[in-house]
């Protein structure tokens, strides 16, 4: 069994989560904040979760995506030795840990400049594209690849992967995977063509942004034939690979926020009952809200700091997150089912998911009376009503 086909993914941006100052006027001083993560490792199992995706962890200048040293750990977030035990935690509990590996661009006053092309990445001058047709820049992806899995990760999120040739993880990939052949490998692709890239690049799986997006716009448009539309998408790529789903992240404005949280219940409902390998990001199941802007503080409200513990106004939400994510475990078939829509309307809609053994499951959706039941032939397995 390969470790994307059990697992459910909670997504953290540890630099927001753990309070580090994002913008400090000069070299933060080492903070050891990252022992305050495995408090809340626990809480990931009890969700029903056995994987933690955390965003950047690698020495920067500001938000993580502007790297110094892929080799040294953060020290707004604290030290090498405390990523060993937050690992050394995780595994203890069966929780693969995952790393945002940003191989595209690096800081412009990194270390790395030489192996940049001079050309900044989409118009941030602060970014500094990495040069991919350069031997160096694969052989040090590689090595740092391989150093961080020899360490106990459990695979790489491979941040702006659209913006980098395929033909750049052919080369690199194989390398990592002589030592590590079990390590998950997933794309972020915000734009492109999925599976086309999943086959030339070698990758394992890439974020599914036409899913993320059908769902909430759907919802709050009213319009069930674009999720229509695009789970007849989905069907074509789950027979290349099977998609990394998520209804929330640290680059888009809340569920909650875009479509209110009744709604956002059916959005989780949608996740929990399709194909693909699913992500909560931290907070979304307390019903976190958070607006994305467009200017220089515009990410603060969608990566905030996590509580000493959790509100208990969010505890309706999270059972019922702990429902689904049960239900999910009860069948792991849906990995890899496949979806027909058997009813539709732009307000209602009900749609069989099927797994490759023949396992049926059907889910009703009511937008108007903001409903969900999911069932088994006659047996109602979970059921909710605003």
């Amino acid at each position: 069994m390969s470790f994307a086909e059990h697992t459910i993914i909670w997504h953290v941006y540890p630099l927001g989560a753990l309070g580090a100052p994002i913008r400090p006027e000069s070299p933060a001083p080492v903070t050891h904040r990252l022992p305050n993560l495995i408090g809340w490792l626990d809480y990931v199992v009890e969700l029903g979760c056995n994987a933690l995706m955390l965003g950047p962890v690698f020495e920067s200048v500001s938000h993580g995506y502007d790297t110094l040293d892929f080799y040294r750990i953060d020290p707004r977030l604290g030290t090498e030795e405390d990523m060993d035990a937050l690992l050394e935690a995780a595994n203890q509990r069966g929780i693969g840990v995952l790393f945002d590996g940003v191989f595209n661009h690096v800081s412009s006053s990194s270390k790395y400049l030489d192996l940049t092309t001079g050309a900044s990445f989409e118009g941030h001058d602060i970014l500094a594209e990495l040069d991919h047709t350069n031997p160096a820049v694969v052989d040090l992806v590689v090595d740092v690849m391989n150093h961080w899995l020899d360490r106990g990760i459990a695979g790489w999120r491979l941040d702006a992967v659209y913006a980098i040739a395929p033909e750049f993880w052919e080369k690199v990939l194989p390398e990592v995977r002589r030592k590590h052949p079990q390590a998950w490998i997933v794309g972020e692709m915000i734009h492109g063509d999925y599976s086309d890239y999943v086959q030339k690049s070698g990758i394992d799986s890439v974020t599914e942004y036409e899913l993320w997006k059908a769902i909430w716009s759907s919802i709050k448009e009213r319009n069930f034939f674009e999720l229509e539309w695009t789970l007849s998408r989905h069907n074509e790529f789950l027979d290349t690979f099977v998609p990394q789903t998520f209804i929330g992240n640290h680059d888009v404005t809340r569920i909650a926020t875009r479509i209110g949280q009744s709604n956002a219940i059916l959005a989780a409902a949608i996740l929990f009952t399709v194909g693909g390998t699913p992500s909560i990001y931290y907070g979304d199941e307390q019903g976190f809200t958070g607006l994305k802007e467009d200017n220089v503080f515009g990410d603060d409200a969608i990566r905030p700091p996590l509580p000493a513990e959790f509100s208990p106004l969010g505890t309706w939400i999270e059972n019922i997150y702990k429902a689904l994510i049960a239900l999910r475990r009860q069948h792991p078939w849906l990995y890899q089912a496949h979806t027909e829509v058997l009813e539709i309307a732009n307000e209602a809609m009900t749609y069989k998911s099927v797994g490759l053994g023949g396992e049926e499951l059907t889910v009703h959706l009511d937008l108007e009376e903001v409903f969900v039941r999911i069932v088994d032939g006659e047996k109602v397995l979970f059921q909710y009503s605003a």
